[in-house]
């Protein structure tokens, strides 16, 4: 049975309508007129045990709308979603001991408390047993590099810190399913490889059932082997990331290092020069049509090379083709 079941999940709020002016202001008060609007729409998939899948898309495609319903904040407009075998909304007392949740621009600690003490609260509030909290104080202590912050007030925090406090007192009690709602976002990139490798360290320790939602692709290639993508609402994509990257990166670049000048170069069919300068040269490539092997070896019979590299599509660059609607063609 999966651990998270979603089907024809739809939300829908009411927008108030306003007329400018005073007299807007009084006809909205005694006369108010809405506009419905669609933030999810019919989305169906499920999640199993273990998984960490990402969930993307553009601002104010429904990722943040459809957590919500997931968590039991939000009452579905129509559709059923099922947590751990539980409807999120009508029993959220019970799935609230079963899930972590973090809104990467909120915070769930106390702001002018010491961390340990927002901690230790938490952990009372979950009753996780003091040995086993001590356990996964020093555990978690040693994973974030908390050390230092265990006795910081949250507003003296910086924004890193503060984040891998959140992780921390989102996992304290050990939830099954955790959500994680742009997690590092604005964070340097020592900060995110550290968020990152605890996010892993969990789901392969024990097994979490992670949803993340980001606008980094870093995190989705970095922790997930399966993606959610939604647009306006709808689901336009479920499944492996390597999938997505044979369908549409089927382009590549060679970069060579010449020892001369490079003109009127004769290329396989599928490939063709994306930038020379002096000492360098690219080649981009179409992967169904020729092989880097035949690039490389038609470009050496003509040109001395120093050295080459290989450059793989990036997953940034194929979303963009996908939103930029490449998926029109039938992919699903």
């Amino acid at each position: 049975m999966a651990v998270i079941q979603v089907e024809d999940l739809s939300k829908v709020f009411q927008i108030p309508l306003k007329e400018p002016g005073l007299k807007g202001a009084v006809k909205a008060l005694f006369a108010p007129k809405y506009e419905p609007r669609v933030a999810v729409d019919g989305v169906d998939f499920s999640v199993e045990r273990g998984e960490v899948v990402g969930y993307i898309g553009v601002n104010g495609a429904g990722k943040s709308t459809t957590i919500k319903m997931l968590t039991g904040i939000l009452l579905p407009s129509r559709g059923s979603v099922r947590v751990l075998g539980r409807d999120p909304h009508r029993e959220r007392v019970a799935n609230a001991r079963e899930i972590g949740v973090v809104f990467g621009q909120r915070t769930q600690l106390w702001w002018d408390l010491a961390f340990i003490e927002s901690l230790s609260l938490v952990a009372r509030i979950y009753e996780v047993p003091k040995q086993r909290y001590a356990e996964l104080l020093d555990q978690f202590s040693e994973l974030l590099d908390l050390g230092e912050l265990l006795h910081v007030p949250i507003r003296s925090m910086s924004l890193g810190q503060k984040m891998r406090a959140e992780l921390a007192a989102t996992l304290i009690h050990e939830p099954q399913v955790v959500y994680l709602d742009e997690p590092t976002i604005g964070l340097d990139l020592i900060v995110k490889d550290r968020i990152r490798g605890f996010i892993k360290e969990q789901n392969h320790a024990k097994g979490t059932t992670v949803i993340l939602t980001t606008h980094d692709l870093g995190d989705i290639e970095e922790l997930c082997q399966r993606v959610l993508m939604i647009d306006a609402g709808k689901i336009i994509y479920d499944g492996p990331i390597s999938a997505i990257k044979d369908r549409f990166g089927k382009h590549r670049v060679i970069n060579f290092e010449t020892l001369q000048a490079a003109s009127h170069l004769s290329l396989p069919a599928g490939a063709e020069v994306a930038g020379a300068e002096p000492g360098k040269l690219s080649v981009r490539f179409d992967r169904t049509r020729t092989t880097a092997s035949q690039v490389a070896a038609a470009l050496m019979s003509q040109v001395e090379v120093k050295d080459f590299s290989l450059s793989e599509p990036d997953l940034a660059s194929i979303v963009k083709q996908i939103y930029g609607g490449a998926l029109k063609d039938g992919m699903q």
